[in-house]
């Protein structure tokens, strides 16, 4: 994969360097995020942890490459490439694994970044699942923490990594965006249940959103944000927004499913803090984004 052309992002021979970031796991949101400080003249380079994923990126501007950042001599290896970068992004999945993926991907993925370039400004993706509240309550960075599932548990011993780096952690909300939203592809075709009624507390973020606050977030004091849209919804309100939309109607009420990866959590989470730095999302609802989301989801379901 070709590397970008240094007059691309500096705007020309003779203009000052540009400062320089690498992405850990350039996928949904790294993609995105990665694009946003290519735009704004930032020398980016992406990180997959597999060959097929990086040569889904292989028409970018920017290098992306593969490397294990659970595995310190792979770093150090990717490292001896270039020079330290000025920041590192860190917003790898875990692909659905448990404790000790979560430990072996982010935990010891964040210490040994630290360990390969200590003096870079580090962003980590953390998740609201830390938040465990169950009944409805209103939570901010300042609430308490006390997740039930272990991978939860993991997330909250890397958010104090980052922070004692003098780094920030962006709580992530449940993230949709183009060609992926589980709640209308669950509802498209028939999977979707009100479980006892549909009354949990759900909390989103569009992907686009979710790229533009990382970035909004590298020049913010560091700490811990939650990035969210500004209105929390039940699942009943959310699957009453698609009825209404596809004149279908309500998917039928059912048990609750308390095996959820992330825990069963019903909370609204505030995002009062980052919109205080004159951030605010593009869609403020779930709803307002189901007219483009329904364009990106009909060719994956067929025809609604």
């Amino acid at each position: 994969m070709s590397l970008f052309s240094p007059d691309s992002i500096l705007g020309g021979r003779g203009s000052e360097p540009s400062r320089s970031a690498i992405i850990i796991g350039c996928g949904f949101i790294g993609e995105a995020t990665a694009d946003l400080l290519f735009q704004e003249g930032w020398a980016v380079r992406g990180v997959c942890a597999t060959v097929d994923s990086a040569t889904k990126f292989s028409n970018k501007p920017y290098a992306v490459e593969v490397c294990d950042a659970s595995q310190v001599v792979h770093l150090r290896q990717f490292a001896s490439a270039s020079a330290p970068p000025d920041l590192i992004v860190f917003c790898a999945s875990s692909r659905g694994g448990g404790e000790k993926e979560y430990r072996d991907l982010y935990l010891r993925g964040i210490q040994n970044l630290l360990e390969v370039w200590p003096r870079a400004q580090l962003l980590f993706t953390s998740s609201t699942s830390v938040y465990g509240q169950t009944q409805g309550e209103l939570v901010d960075e300042e609430s308490p923490t006390n997740p039930t599932p272990t991978t939860g548990k993991v997330l909250l011993e890397v958010e104090q990594v980052v922070l004692a780096s003098g780094g920030t952690a962006a709580r992530l909300a449940g993230i949709y965006g183009p060609g992926r939203t589980a709640l209308m592809k669950k509802f498209l075709t028939g999977e979707a249940i009100l479980e006892a009624g549909g009354h949990r507390w759900t909390n989103q973020i569009h992907r686009d959103d979710a790229s533009r606050a990382l970035v909004h977030l590298i020049n913010a004091p560091p700490g811990i944000y939650n990035v969210c849209d500004d209105k929390p919804t039940t699942q009943l309100e959310i699957y009453q927004w698609l009825a209404d939309f596809f004149r279908r109607p309500l998917p039928p009420e059912g048990f609750i499913d308390f095996r959820r990866k992330r825990g069963w959590t019903s909370k609204r989470v505030s995002n009062q803090k980052l919109r205080a730095l004159a951030w605010a999302p593009q869609w403020p609802s779930y709803q307002s984004a189901i007219p483009d989301l329904a364009l990106t989801v009909r060719n994956l379901v067929g025809s609604w």
